[in-house]
């Protein structure tokens, strides 16, 4: 870590403008709030990603570059890159979140977060502590001259403090134009310097240390232009049959 270069790794393409690249993590944010308007209790996750991928291609999504996902209940524990377990459904008092990786114009737009159907009050605070953790890891980068590395050990404790496990394997990563992993393509986790405002994605993934739920929140380390501060939503739309269940 000792010979990461920050002006190569935080480096845009000739042209980038910063005015563009926060419109589009505005839209990618828009897309998270449209998808988790259209989840119905009852529904199934293989369908739900259906109606994801056509939200951003009705949004005028060029690309992507990551896979969105979309994961219900027990598959919310899921890492990155993990096939989920196929037939759930999203019950009545359940729990899921939204990762959406689209590009607008040559701009890598990237949200995540999580809601809960119901009133479970552990589902709640999950989806609730994925953000706070965020929200944390975000204060302590603006206040300190912390490394990625010091960022996520404070996310790691701070997990741990709430009785939640961190998953690592989703460390935070570079965004802006496309595709920013040409300047590189590790983990925020890994970064032996401060990081740079309006460079790098904070991405907090927690999951409950025995039962099989978890959630996800991520969001910019962003300069001057205060950060959007979305409510976890609540989706409630009753429905026969019984779905979920920890």
């Amino acid at each position: 870590m000792s010979t990461q270069d920050p002006a190569a790794l935080e480096k845009t393409t000739e042209g980038f403008s910063l005015e563009k690249f926060l419109e589009t993590r505005a839209k990618a944010q828009e897309a998270v709030s449209r998808i988790a308007a259209q989840v119905q209790v009852g529904m199934l996750e293989e369908d739900a990603s259906k109606m994801l991928a056509a939200t951003l291609q009705e949004m005028g999504a060029t690309n992507v570059f990551h896979k969105s996902y979309i994961r219900f209940g027990t598959n919310t524990v899921k890492t990155f890159g993990a096939d989920s377990d196929p037939g759930i459904c999203l019950g009545e008092d359940d729990i899921f979140f939204i990762d959406v990786g689209p590009v607008w114009d040559g701009y890598e737009g990237d949200a995540g977060e999580t809601f809960v159907t119901g009133s479970n009050p552990e589902l709640k605070r999950c989806a609730g502590d994925a953000k706070a953790i965020f929200q944390a890891v975000a204060e302590k980068w603006k206040t300190e001259p912390s490394t990625g590395v010091e960022l996520y050990q404070c996310a790691q404790q701070m997990a741990k403090d709430l009785g939640w496990e961190l998953n690592l394997d989703l460390g935070g990563h570079r965004l802006g134009d496309y595709p920013s992993g040409d300047h590189y393509e590790g983990p925020l986790s890994e970064i032996s310097f401060h990081p740079s405002p309006d460079r790098w994605m904070v991405e907090i993934h927690i999951r409950h240390p025995k039962h099989l739920f978890g959630a996800f929140y991520e969001d910019l380390l962003m300069g001057a232009e205060a950060a959007k501060e979305p409510e976890i939503a609540i989706t409630q739309v009753p429905m026969d049959g019984v779905c979920g269940g920890y």
